[in-house]
């Protein structure tokens, strides 16, 4: 039990630099987009880069159904993006909420206005409570735009982290 109140670990936890992105999911013919900023590189052989899901997500499900999944990550310029995916997506074909997506050979969404994307080959999965550690392979990415900085959660008023508050 920590000492510390629950708004001071709130405060702290979202001073840690964070890159957002939205989370490609998919399985059968369902697909979903979510906004995520505890995204990070684990290991270089093989390429592993490590996202946590909160596990009452839609992406949760998705990305239990499936072995495989995108990050995309956008422009500090192109922040909206973020709050489009902070609920639970509507696809129509070529796109989720509006924005433009294509599919891959593993019937994942990459969106097409992300400065870099991933799609990854899920190797491990740890649940921890609230979210769940998903650990995947790298197996494809592309860099549209090298010299743009991507989005980071102090480019945008969300906030994500810490402990449980109302809605969680």
């Amino acid at each position: 039990m920590s000492k510390v109140s629950d708004e001071e670990l709130n405060v702290a936890t979202w001073k840690i630099p964070s890159p957002l992105g939205i989370i490609g999911s998919g399985s059968k013919n369902s697909y979903n987009g979510m906004t995520a900023s505890w995204i990070t590189q684990i290991n270089m052989n093989p390429l592993l880069i490590a996202v946590g899901i909160d596990n009452k997500s839609v992406t949760h499900k998705l990305m239990s159904d499936s072995d495989y999944f995108t990050i995309n990550l956008f422009s500090e310029k192109y922040t909206k993006v973020f709050v489009k995916f902070s609920k639970p997506a509507v696809h129509t074909e070529g796109f989720l909420n509006k924005e433009p997506i294509t599919l891959t050979e593993n019937n994942v969404p990459i969106f097409d206005n992300a400065l870099v994307w991933f799609e990854l080959r899920k190797k491990n999965v740890h649940d921890y409570g609230t979210h769940t550690l998903y650990v995947g392979e790298v197996v494809d990415c592309k860099t549209m735009e090298t010299d743009e900085r991507i989005a980071y959660m102090g480019d945008t008023r969300m906030k994500y982290g810490g402990v449980p508050r109302g809605g969680h």
